[in-house]
């Protein structure tokens, strides 16, 4: 099936800009990136070419000489007879440009020349540490993205925008949704846990509604994403990478669900493991969530490098990592061994995969080692900071409760498995509108 992405919108609006410059659009592997560039092209303008140096290695040979935009034109006419350049009608694709550094490098030029629209697209861009690459300042628009995040989770499940404006309204006013209502959405948001937003994946459940696919389809990207750590990565970070990114199931089942080099391997340390989490986040895979010395605004400026969390950027690509018994458990919200350890980091790394996906903005949380104080988000907004806390139950919200007592903090967000309601500054809200915020 043909899944609704937003960022055919945002390739339309650059599309249709004056501005100069090429559009670059990141992103992890397999989250639809050619499809949707792919899609805009062939329907947005009379000429449409596209380069994959993946599945065209040869192309690379274009960019050997010269990189000024006639000599390119004519290098792409040979080597493909019949290719079309038709000035202020013609979009170029150059996919998995990370393959080729001196395509990356002609960028400027094609900036520069303004006849052709061009867009690139990559995954594990920059962090090749074999081929440094030069990427031009000024040249280059950047569009990062992520695999299908939960409202487009809706639309592939049905939902229409009226339906999801009733809830959005709900969200803004803190009106309560009708149980029958809510019910239905927290049954979403289950499946949306254990489902995820890979295209592939989203596409095979509406399809075939099989869980047993949906799982096997999921280890089956991981097991991508592992080659691709070993094919990209240098040979003092892959191993060490693969080893960390594949030790969230643990991280985020502890107790204290900060990251520890220990629960890699015995006697891991910030110096052994530190650069393959870097490698990590600049890969798109995972993204770090940092503790605040203080949640005061601007928060990045109070951020403690040394005490994160480490979220995947895809939450069914987390649960994809337990035993399929954990997927069976969450869709029917039953408590069980299994899930009672993994529950709340689970619920966690949902809304930090709804945040992430939603505004691609930082993460940071409030954690205090004296005390019991604990807020798992806080987001920058022109009224200050906004704490979240989250709750896969329906328990009190004691930090939240302590820190909005002071006047720094004009409201505050509860999410949890209920419904939406208004207390003082306190907002609580069911967990599946942390879509809204």
């Amino acid at each position: 099936m043909q899944l609704s992405r937003k960022v055919d919108e945002k390739l339309k609006e650059w599309g249709n800009s004056d501005q100069a410059g090429c559009l670059l659009v990141r992103g992890a592997r397999q989250i639809g990136k050619t499809f949707s560039i792919d899609a805009y092209g062939k329907s947005s303008f009379p000429v449409y070419n596209a380069i994959n140096f993946i599945e065209q290695p040869a192309a690379m040979k274009i960019f050997e000489g010269n990189l000024d935009v006639d000599t390119l034109v004519m290098n792409f006419k040979f080597m493909f007879p019949g290719m079309k350049f038709e000035e202020g009608r013609t979009l170029l694709f150059l996919d998995e440009i990370q393959e080729c550094p001196r395509a990356v490098m002609s960028l400027k030029f094609w900036a520069q020349d303004k006849r052709y629209k061009v867009i690139v697209s990559g995954s594990m861009l920059g962090i090749d540490y074999n081929r440094p690459t030069s990427f031009p300042v000024g040249s280059i628009k950047y569009l990062d993205m992520y695999a299908l995040d939960f409202e487009e989770f809706l639309w592939a499940e049905g939902l229409s925008e009226e339906m999801i404006s009733f809830l959005r309204d709900a969200f803004a006013r803190g009106k309560k949704v009708p149980e029958a209502i809510n019910s239905q959405m927290m049954t979403y948001l289950r499946r949306y846990m254990v489902i995820g937003g890979m295209p592939a994946i989203v596409s095979e459940w509406e399809s075939s509604h099989d869980m047993g696919r949906v799982d096997a389809l999921q280890r089956s990207i991981l097991k991508d994403y592992r080659f691709d750590i070993a094919h990209y990565a240098s040979s003092d970070i892959k191993i060490k990478a693969e080893d960390c990114y594949f030790s969230l199931p643990d991280q985020l089942s502890k107790p204290n669900h900060k990251f520890q080099y220990s629960v890699v391997a015995g006697g891991g340390s910030a110096r052994k493991y530190g650069s393959s989490i870097d490698w990590l986040d600049n890969a798109f895979l995972t993204r770090y969530c940092f503790n605040v010395s203080t949640p005061e605004f601007p928060l990045r400026s109070f951020r403690k490098d040394d005490d994160f969390r480490l979220y995947p950027t895809d939450i069914g690509l987390l649960t994809g990592m337990y035993d399929y018994s954990l997927k069976k458990f969450l869709l029917m919200n039953e408590d069980n061994h299994i899930l009672k350890t993994a529950k709340g980091g689970m619920y966690e790394a949902l809304i930090a995969d709804m945040l992430m996906k939603n505004k691609k903005r930082d993460l940071y949380f409030y954690k205090r080692s004296d005390s019991t104080m604990e807020i798992e988000f806080l987001l920058e907004s022109g009224q200050g900071v906004i704490p979240v806390e989250v709750k896969a139950g329906k328990s009190r919200s004691r930090s939240l409760d302590t820190l909005l007592e002071k006047e720094d903090y004009a409201a505050g967000y509860k999410f949890t498995d209920g419904n939406a309601g208004i207390s003082g500054k306190k907002r609580t809200m069911p967990l599946y509108m942390a879509m809204f915020l």
